[in-house]
């Protein structure tokens, strides 16, 4: 507010208050010199009062004026520091700014002058590669005209060659999945099969085709011979056997490659020798019931056989055939024998397998049937006895594994598989079978010529009774992963032209000698 207009009002106030007053006092004995003194006094006072309050508002005035300046003085020296701190963070990013634009304009002239480079070097790779172009064109002339080849031809050349390393590499590829292969399945297939040749114990068996009948005398060689020879030729008429009465002490032999008829004649020639009457009709009498003993014993022996086994369910046609194979042999193994092996072995590695062992052991028993009647009927005995089974109600899978046991099939499942393995166990174990000694010397022979027959090989011996071929190649012919190769091909070879027990193990064999002397 005005002080001015403070000390109006004041004075308005004083003076009004002394006309008052001096109106109250006309009645009394107060004077109006009284009244104006009393109005100056008053007058006096409200100047003092007023300068004392224009003093004290002064003071107050200065007071708000300095807080105010100084207040303004902080702001004011903040904002400048603020203002300093943005200019200093200013000329700071403008000195970043410039360095990194300086920077630029190195890295840009730097990029020009690659550039430059670039197109240069591009310029003398053209040219070199004209120069290269005209000097391969050059080189291929001057080689066609020295080689007499055209570049066709010379590119033929060199893709047989390639062609020829490749199948190098290729053998030697073959080679390592081979043995890769084989350190993981030889392990396991071993364990499984030497464990179950472990846990089946079977006799050894070689019979054979020929049987021994003792008598009480050698005056009985003259009663089993006859007059004229009649009662021999009855028998051997009826029997359909040899009999060989020779200096053999008390004893008349029998020949026959049928071991049906062979045992009919064994058990007739003994009732006839027990009974003393020997002459034709006597002789057909007997022979009619000794083969009616032995129809019993087969039907008896296939039924035995399946008990042993624990199948049922076969028709009682197959079980006869099983029975009958008791007088069957192959390579003097007696067939019924070997079929119990191969049905023992089947199931114990379905078992290691974790597969049917029921079904392994039927296609075990079963595998051989066709040898039962391979000598009244054409063909493999594999295909006649799978064509057997298929007649009587076997399924598919035993039909298959019968037929693909010695490959006129492609094996196609496990079971097949592990038919042919055990049939390979019970043949090819020592003792099991025997060849006579022709046959065995003929089978070696062919063996050492089917692996001499092949390129590259200098000599070859069948070692091992047969059961291994050592090839030995010409190290200058033959090359390492060839030598590999060669190995799967007479390997297929003998498997394709030759029959024999088990399996054969082929073994080439490559050297490479340096010799020099110190003279």
């Amino acid at each position: 507010m005005n002080i001015d207009m403070v000390i109006l009002l004041v004075v308005g106030f004083a003076a009004g208050f002394a006309v008052s007053f001096a109106m109250k006092r006309k009645s009394g004995a107060t004077t109006l010199a009284e009244a104006e003194k009393v109005a100056a006094q008053l007058l006096e006072d409200s100047k003092k009062q007023v300068e004392t309050s224009r003093k004290e508002s002064e003071l107050q005035a200065k007071d708000l004026v300095y807080q105010a300046r100084a207040e303004w003085e902080a702001e004011a020296k903040e904002l400048r520091r603020e203002i300093q701190g943005q200019e200093k963070r200013v000329l700071q990013k403008e000195s970043l700014v410039d360095r990194k634009a300086e920077q630029l304009d190195d890295r840009e002239q730097e990029l020009t002058g690659r550039d430059r480079d670039l197109v240069r070097a591009e310029s003398v790779v053209l040219e070199k590669q004209q120069a290269v172009e005209s000097l391969h064109k050059i080189q291929t002339e001057t080689l066609e005209n020295i080689s007499d080849m055209s570049a066709e031809e010379a590119k033929k050349t060199l893709m047989n060659q390639m062609e020829s390393e490749a199948k190098h590499d290729a053998a030697k590829r073959i080679k390592q999945i081979e043995d890769e292969a084989r350190d993981t399945a030889d392990y396991k297939s071993k364990e499984i099969l030497s464990l179950a040749i472990q846990r089946y114990a079977g006799d050894y068996v070689a019979e054979k085709t020929v049987s021994v009948v003792s008598l009480p005398s050698d005056e009985m060689k003259g009663r089993i011979i006859g007059r004229e020879g009649r009662n021999i030729r009855a028998i051997e008429a009826v029997t359909g056997v040899d009999l060989i009465i020779d200096d053999t002490p008390e004893a008349v032999i029998i020949s026959g490659f049928n071991p049906v008829r062979r045992e009919v004649a064994r058990i007739a020639l003994e009732r006839l020798i027990a009974d003393g009457r020997i002459h034709p009709s006597r002789i057909e009498e007997v022979v009619t019931k000794a083969e009616q003993e032995v129809d019993l014993a087969i039907r008896e022996a296939g039924q035995q056989a399946t008990f042993d086994v624990g199948v049922h369910g076969i028709h009682p046609e197959i079980i006869k055939l099983i029975g009958r194979l008791k007088y069957r042999t192959s390579y003097g193994q007696n067939v019924l024998q070997h079929s119990l092996e191969v049905s023992f072995l089947c199931g114990i590695m379905a078992s290691e397998l974790g597969l049917n062992v029921k079904e392994a052991k039927r296609a075990g028993l079963l595998h051989d049937i066709g040898k039962a009647v391979d000598h009244e009927i054409e063909g493999s005995h594999a295909v006649i006895g799978a064509d057997l089974a298929r007649k009587y109600g076997e399924t598919k899978a035993i039909v298959h594994a019968l037929a693909a046991h010695h490959e006129d099939e492609k094996p196609e499942t496990i079971l097949a598989v592990l038919v042919q393995a055990a049939d390979a166990l019970s043949g090819a174990r020592p003792g099991a079978r025997r060849e006579i000694v022709e046959t065995y010397v003929k089978r070696l022979q062919d063996l050492e010529q089917l692996g001499a027959s092949f390129a590259g090989v200098e000599s070859c011996y069948a070692i091992q009774a047969g059961r291994e071929i050592r090839v030995m190649v010409s190290s200058e012919k033959v090359t390492d992963a060839h030598a590999h190769v060669l190995a799967k091909d007479i390997a297929a070879k003998i498997e394709k032209d030759m029959t024999y027990p088990g399996q054969i193990r082929v073994n080439v064999i490559r050297e490479t000698r340096a010799v020099e002397y110190a003279k």
